[in-house]
């Protein structure tokens, strides 16, 4: 139109057109969403994987490292809310199964009622946790922090929890 001035795209609404592309994609990335879903037929796979540093841990399908988190006491869900932020529990969505992947006993896989609804994977008991400070597959620097209420240890597919000890 003459006589009209357009503004010139501005740096800080790619930035934030970026960061909202991204929180939309976070499913994509291979970690577990938050969300329950219907899904008959939809298998959940816990595998093993040897890491550096850390050797042989439980993984999601997509690589992700699995954490348990003490207070659970293998016995309940205790992570939830801003916890559950920082810590994604792994979903087992209605109808979905769990499934045991290479070197995962499928007789240690169970679910547990989670307190945000819907249920979570539990494994040897102890309700499984991702870590969102791992960006990539095959991380595993949530290993032994104390964090939101807690210490946090990945898991060998004995179903130990890998603890450093004193």
């Amino acid at each position: 139109m003459p006589g009209r001035r357009t503004r010139p795209f501005r740096p800080f609404l790619l930035a934030l057109m970026l960061a909202a592309t991204l929180a939309g994609c976070a499913g994509s990335s291979g970690q577990p969403s938050a969300g329950t879903t219907a899904a008959s037929g939809v298998k959940v796979t816990v595998a093993a994987k040897s890491l550096p540093a850390v050797g042989q841990v439980l993984v999601t399908s997509g690589g992700y490292v699995l954490y348990m988190f003490q207070p659970d006491n293998r016995r309940t869900v205790t992570c939830s809310a801003v916890c559950a932020g920082t810590w994604p529990p792994l979903k087992l969505p209605a109808g979905a199964t769990v499934a045991a992947g290479p070197g995962v006993k499928q007789s240690l896989l169970g679910s547990d009622p989670d307190p945000s609804g819907g249920r979570v994977v539990t494994y040897n008991g102890w309700p499984l946790y991702t870590y969102t400070g791992d960006v990539q597959p095959g991380q595993a620097t949530g290993q032994a922090i104390d964090l939101n209420g807690g210490p946090w240890y990945v898991l060998r597919p004995s179903g130990a929890p890998l603890d450093p000890g004193p």
